[in-house]
């Protein structure tokens, strides 16, 4: 199973939608898909019409046990695991909870390995599992960067999100020696509005500074975003000829290009 890692450390770039659509694309494709929401907000679970307030299990759980909490009742990833509505696609829900683990860990030894440990008990039934991070420099991104074969870092067309992306770029390297030896960032530009000049200034920018890491392609600007959204499908479940969908299939397409 290769594991594919969704971050940046700033929010509101489309990590979430980065991430549902490319395990759309993948589904379509036949692929086994995991999804982990590492994000205490939970936003790719609710997408995905989750309750996780509801939810009696989740991947808090994989951490507390880690932790050694003495009332957590042992449990295996594989009974966490959820599926959905969608074809090939399961999930391992988040959880409010998990916004309490970077006081709970403190410098215990081993914090970051917690999630590459339990992917790898499940690692037979999937194909592809893809990490969705929140945009805090903690405990759940160090396990989601961890984990990953390959680092995906949407980032918006604006001005201000380049410097985000300067210090997701700076806090992978400082990272090194405790990712896997192959380890890959690829830059993905999202957000783009080819009317607008400014994106197009940023766009450039960033091609020219991370030509190293960019994606050559780019995410647009597409309503059928917000329609997937309120569905709960990615946006080729709804627009499959859309310029989003297109999109994200392309870039799809490339990471596994990568991967093979």
């Amino acid at each position: 199973m290769k594991i594919w890692t969704v971050v940046n450390q700033k929010g509101g770039v489309g990590k979430t939608t980065t991430t549902i659509s490319i395990a759309g694309s993948l589904s379509a494709q036949g692929y086994r898909v995991l999804l982990v929401d590492l994000d205490p907000h939970a936003s790719l679970s609710y997408y995905l019409g989750i309750d996780t307030d509801a939810q009696s299990t989740s991947v808090y759980d994989i951490f507390a046990q880690a932790n050694d909490d003495p009332i957590q009742a042992r449990v295996h990833p594989k009974d966490i695991v959820q599926t959905t509505q969608l074809n090939n696609i399961h999930i391992l829900p988040a959880h409010i909870a998990l916004a309490t683990l970077d006081k709970s860990f403190g410098k215990r030894p081993g914090k970051g390995l917690v999630i590459k440990r339990a992917l790898d008990q499940i690692a037979d039934a999937y194909d592809i599992a893809i990490i969705d991070c929140p945009p805090v420099l903690g405990v759940l991104m160090v396990n989601g960067l961890v984990a990953a074969d390959k680092i995906i870092i949407p980032t918006q067309t604006e001005h201000l999100a380049l410097r985000g992306l300067t210090c997701m770029l700076d806090t992978i390297k400082q990272l090194s020696s405790s990712l896997k030896p192959n380890t890959t960032s690829v830059v993905v530009a999202t957000l783009f509005d080819r009317r607008v000049n400014a994106c197009i200034a940023t766009y450039t920018d960033m091609r020219s500074r991370f030509k190293e890491s960019m994606w050559r392609g780019y995410i647009p600007i597409d309503t059928k975003f917000r329609d997937a959204s309120q569905k709960g499908l990615p946006i080729n479940a709804i627009s499959a000829q859309s310029r989003g969908a297109f999109a994200y299939d392309k870039l799809t397409n490339e990471l596994l290009k990568d991967a093979a």
